[in-house]
C-alpha cells in the first residue's frame, strides 16, 4: 500500500496509558482491560455498523516467548470458525515496513460479560446446563484440530446477554512446561488438572477437569480449589477430593509421587456433601433437569485420574447436559490449520516478527472493505460508507431462559466479540438478562 494513503488511513488516540493507531473506520475507542496479553477496547466499526472489541498486543516481540504467542494466538484465531470460540474481524498494522514492523492489533466481536460475573448470578438449571453446552462444544472444536487447551478458566470465557458463549484463548501450547516442582509464576492455576498441575502427560479430557471446576464454582459461587501455589493447589484438590489411589501414583515421575506420597492421606468429601442441594437451582419441570444430575456430571468430570474421567463426548452426552444437543454444533467441522508445527515451532525474535507480519500482510490480501473474500458479508454490512454517529447500541434484551433445540436459541451471528483475559464490567453488570 502507497505509504501516504496508509497514512492517510489510521490515526492515534490514548487509551488506558497506551496509544492506540487504528484504521479511521474504528472510532469511540474505549478501554475494557488489560492483561499480560494485551490491551483492549471497545470501538465503533463504521464498515460493519457494530460495536467490535479492539486488542493490542503487549511487546509482541519483547522476547521469543511473547512473539510465539502472538503468532500461535494470531494464526489460530485465522484457522478456527465456530460461534462458541472467538471469531477474528480484523487484523492490522499500522508500520509500513517489517524494519517499522511492532504492533499488532486484533479486531474481535464485543460480548457483554465474562464467566466471573456470571458466577455472581443466581442461574437456574437450564442457563447453567446451556453455558456449560456450549463450553463442551466449543472445547471439541477445539480437539478436532488437535489443540488441547489445559489452561481454560472463566476469565477466559465469555457471554452475550442472550446467554451464547464463546471460548476467548487457545491455551497453552503443547510445550509450554509446567509441574508441580517448578518454580511458581503468576498465572491462575485454580481450573487446571492434576496432570497439568503434576507435570505427567496429558489427553483431551485435561480440559473436563477445568470444565467441572468452572461448573462447581457457577453453583458454590466460590472457586472450589484456590491454591496459591501449585503444591497448595495439590493440597486443596486432595482435602476435598481424597488422597488418589496408588495406581494413580504409580504414573508419576519419581521426585514428584515423593513428594506427593509424603503427604497427608485424605479420605475426601462425597459429592452429596461438597455439593448438596440447597446449592442448585429448584429443579427445572420444562427440561427435566435437576440437582441430582448436574451433581453426578459434576462427579464424573472432577476425577483426579484421567483414566476414569469423563470425556468431551461423554459429557456431551451426559443427561444433564444432551437437551441441547445439536450436530451442527457438537459435529462441526474441525478447522484447518495449516501450520502442522504450530507449537513445536522455534525461531528467533526477529524470525518471528516475520512469520506475524506475512501473517497481517496475507489478512490484508484475503479481505476487501473489512469482508474476508470467499465468505458472505456479514449482516447490515453497508461497505465502507461512513455515518455522522454511530447508532446507540441496541438495549439489553431480558429473554425468557433458552430452550432446546426443539426451539433453538437465538444466536445472531453479528454479535459483537471481546478479547483477552479480561471483560467489560462496565456493560457486564444488569446485562444478562438471561442469567437472572
Amino acid at each position: 500500500m502507497n505509504r501516504n494513503k496508509r497514512e492517510r488511513e489510521y490515526y492515534s488516540i490514548e487509551v488506558a496509558d497506551s496509544t492506540f493507531t487504528v484504521l479511521k473506520r474504528y472510532q469511540n475507542l474505549r478501554p475494557i482491560g488489560s492483561g499480560a496479553q494485551g490491551i483492549v477496547c471497545s470501538a465503533y466499526d463504521h464498515n460493519l455498523e457494530r460495536n467490535v472489541a479492539i486488542k493490542k498486543l503487549s511487546r509482541p516481540f519483547q522476547n521469543q516467548t511473547h512473539a510465539k504467542r502472538a503468532y500461535r494466538e494470531l494464526v489460530l484465531m485465522k484457522c478456527v470458525n465456530h460461534k462458541n470460540i472467538i471469531g477474528l474481524l480484523n487484523v492490522f498494522t499500522p508500520q509500513k515496513t517489517l524494519e517499522e514492523f511492532q504492533d499488532v492489533y486484533l479486531v474481535m466481536e464485543l460480548m457483554d460479560a465474562n464467566l466471573c460475573q456470571v458466577i455472581q448470578m443466581e442461574l437456574d438449571h437450564e442457563r447453567l446446563s446451556y453455558l456449560l453446552y456450549q463450553m463442551l462444544c466449543g472445547i471439541k472444536h477445539l480437539h478436532a484440530a488437535g489443540i488441547i487447551h489445559r489452561d481454560l478458566k472463566p476469565s477466559n470465557i465469555v457471554v452475550k446477554s442472550d446467554c451464547t458463549l464463546k471460548i476467548l484463548d487457545f491455551g497453552l501450547a503443547r510445550t509450554a512446561a509446567t509441574g508441580l516442582l517448578m518454580t511458581p509464576y503468576v498465572v491462575t492455576r485454580y481450573y487446571r488438572a492434576p496432570e497439568v498441575i503434576l507435570g505427567m502427560g496429558y489427553q483431551a479430557n485435561v480440559d473436563v477437569w477445568s470444565v467441572g471446576c468452572i461448573m462447581a464454582e457457577m453453583v458454590r459461587g466460590s472457586v472450589l480449589f484456590p491454591g496459591t501455589d501449585h503444591i497448595d493447589q495439590w493440597n486443596k484438590v486432595i482435602e476435598q477430593l481424597g488422597t488418589p489411589s496408588l495406581e494413580f501414583m504409580m504414573k508419576l515421575n519419581q521426585s514428584v509421587r515423593t513428594y506427593v506420597e509424603n503427604r497427608p492421606r485424605y479420605s475426601g468429601y462425597s459429592f452429596e456433601k461438597l455439593f448438596p442441594d440447597v446449592l442448585f437451582p429448584a429443579d427445572s419441570e420444562h427440561n427435566k433437569l435437576k440437582a441430582s444430575q448436574a451433581r453426578d456430571l459434576l462427579s464424573k468430570m472432577l476425577v483426579i485420574d484421567a483414566s476414569k474421567r469423563i470425556s468431551v463426548d461423554e459429557a456431551l452426552q451426559h443427561p444433564y447436559i444432551n437437551v441441547w444437543y445439536d450436530p451442527s454444533e457438537v459435529e462441526a467441522p474441525p478447522p484447518a490449520i495449516t501450520d502442522k508445527q504450530l507449537d513445536e515451532r522455534e525461531h528467533t525474535v526477529e524470525e518471528w516478527k516475520e512469520l506475524i507480519y506475512k501473517e497481517v500482510l496475507d489478512w490484508e490480501e484475503r479481505t476487501k472493505n473489512g469482508v474476508i473474500r470467499g465468505q458472505p458479508p456479514p449482516l447490515g454490512y453497508a461497505g465502507a460508507a461512513v455515518m455522522e454517529e454511530p447508532p446507540d447500541p441496541p438495549a439489553s434484551p431480558w429473554p425468557i431462559a433458552p430452550s432446546p433445540p426443539s426451539d433453538p436459541p437465538s444466536s445472531p451471528e453479528t454479535s459483537a466479540i471481546a478479547t483477552g483475559p479480561m471483560a467489560t464490567s462496565a456493560t457486564a453488570t444488569g446485562h444478562m438478562g438471561c442469567c437472572r
